[in-house]
């Protein structure tokens, strides 16, 4: 199965990717990890990702979507892949569809994971880290012994400055914005369904698994 994640921060993508991996035995791909495996293999799409990246640019399409060729082309990926941060552009949801032909394989499912957006303001705005272990809280999900404090070595928890409420509503304007093209885009080829994520996690991965039907 052949799958797209799609959802904005905080909607719990990750923990879904790491459930459809292990029910589905398909590997999640992020951006992030191809651009990592392709520099330390060395490849020569990897070199030239690692110039552009070395300087802070944008890695540019063609070399992105070179490097999405070669980690699908992998064997791991011969029983399908759920491709996670890519496409972020209707230019490279094309280029996907092109490159996905050349393999002889298509797109299954555009997996949407729905959450409210003042929900998801709650969540990012929750976050607190440990300035000296730098482990991670949240005061509603996952709150520490003491309020305020970290149960590893007592220091007193921050709120980091991308995690106050109006730097999130910012980023989540910014994400919507983008990915409303690209999920109209999806949703006209047929191949969209999205779930409901403002549930229990095991929940959500109900709805997945009833909407990822062949």
């Amino acid at each position: 199965m052949n799958l797209i994640l799609m959802g904005l921060p905080g909607a719990g993508k990750g923990t879904q990717a790491e459930k459809i991996n292990d029910k589905y035995n398909i590997p999640h791909i992020s951006t992030g990890d191809m651009f990592r495996l392709s520099i330390k293999e060395g490849t020569d799409l990897g070199k030239k990702a690692k110039e552009y990246m070395d300087r802070g640019d944008l890695v540019p399409d063609e070399v992105t979507i070179g490097i999405v060729k070669e980690r699908l082309s992998k064997d791991d990926c011969k029983n399908g892949f759920l491709l996670d941060g890519f496409p972020r552009t209707i230019a490279q949801a094309e280029a996907l569809q092109q490159l996905l032909s050349d393999l002889g394989e298509s797109i299954d499912y555009v997996l949407h994971v729905d959450v409210p957006e003042e929900k998801l303001v709650e969540r990012l705005t929750g976050r607190r880290i440990c300035p000296t272990c730098g482990t991670a809280y949240h005061i509603e999900f996952n709150p520490p012994k003491v309020e305020g404090i970290c149960d590893k070595d007592g220091s007193q928890l921050i709120q980091r400055d991308d995690d106050k409420a109006e730097t999130v509503k910012r980023r989540l304007a910014v994400n919507i914005e983008q990915t409303k093209p690209l999920l109209d885009f999806y949703q006209e080829k047929g191949y969209l369904v999205t779930v409901n994520g403002n549930q229990e996690i095991d929940d959500v991965f109900k709805d997945i698994q009833q909407k990822l039907v062949k």
